[in-house]
């Protein structure tokens, strides 16, 4: 269990991260998603303990994680850019983590090596950077602790590898219980993997929330009414979060479940009326533009 209470970090003034709360649950798959600058690789480096917080508290299974080797044990993280001794080879850096991982396991390392077709014993320097990212998940996965930390995970996998490695994660997840933590500027990226989703912007906490529970309470509709009256009623009933014309249909966002909404509709005359399933991105749109945020500018830039 993470539990991350009031957290603040500047930089020469700036507040990379402020007055920031979250809890993350036990093998689970929390996804963060935010543009540059919204303090996504911040709050993870402060959640492995390389960054110290200015104020608040990160603590994984009830203990404070920043100079705790007991909970560092715990915690792989893989950077955006990660980092591998000079002239150093694949069997070199896992020679390194396994001094260091008490779990690690040198036969998972070779078979993932092989399973990805990457050369254990060629120089680091001369891979490109989804092989250098190829390597590093596979030296995270190898180590076999509880915590995962994954910045942009998949930047530089073409799309089989990202599948290959959510495969690789969700198979953790089952066999040993892997809670993974893992940021992304693509919410579509997170969509399939991810249990429980955050929005990061300018440093604090947009929004969070449950995918399944997003999925469930919000979706979309389209209808064209018999009249006037007819729309009157129904938009009475339901929770709109967003509305727009496109000629005589009406295309609703709505905050219900799919048996409220057929019930709401039971005697609402409509000439056509379908209930359609909604992208992660559209249910984060609308949830956010209620409370006033443009979430298009804040995951597009």
């Amino acid at each position: 269990m993470i539990e991350i209470t009031n957290l603040h970090k500047s930089y020469d003034g700036y507040p990379a991260v402020s007055s920031l709360s979250l809890s993350m649950r036990e093998n689970e798959v929390f996804g963060m998603v935010g543009t540059n600058g919204a303090g996504k690789t911040t709050l993870l480096r402060m959640m492995t303990g390389i960054l110290v917080p200015d104020m608040g508290s990160i603590i994984i299974d009830d203990e404070p994680v920043f100079e705790n080797t007991k909970i560092k044990e715990k915690i792989f993280f893989i950077p955006d850019d990660p980092y591998f001794f000079a002239n150093s080879r694949p069997v070199d850096m896992m020679r390194h983590y396994a001094n260091i991982y008490p779990e690690f396991s040198e036969a998972r390392f070779f078979q993932l090596m092989g399973d990805f077709n990457l050369d254990t014993r060629r120089r680091i320097g001369g891979f490109s950077k989804g092989m250098k990212k190829q390597l590093s998940i596979i030296l995270g996965l190898s180590a076999k602790t509880k915590y995962l930390f994954c910045d942009e995970t998949f930047d530089g996998l073409d799309p089989l590898m990202r599948q290959a490695t959510k495969s690789l994660i969700a198979r953790d997840m089952d066999e040993r219980g892997l809670t993974t933590v893992m940021t992304s500027h693509n919410l579509r990226e997170l969509e399939d993997i991810c249990d429980h989703v955050g929005i990061l912007h300018q440093g604090g906490v947009l929004l969070s929330k449950d995918i399944a529970d997003l999925k469930v309470d919000v979706q979309k509709l389209q209808c064209v009414f018999a009249d006037d009256e007819a729309k009157a009623k129904a938009e009475e009933r339901l929770a709109v979060l967003a509305h727009k014309a496109q000629g005589r249909m009406q295309v609703y966002t709505v905050r219900n479940n799919r048996e409220e909404i057929e019930g709401f509709f039971a005697d609402v005359d409509t000439i056509y009326f379908e209930v359609l399933p909604l992208t992660l991105e559209e249910i984060f749109i609308s949830e956010t533009e209620v409370v006033g945020y443009d979430i298009r500018k804040i995951i597009e830039g």
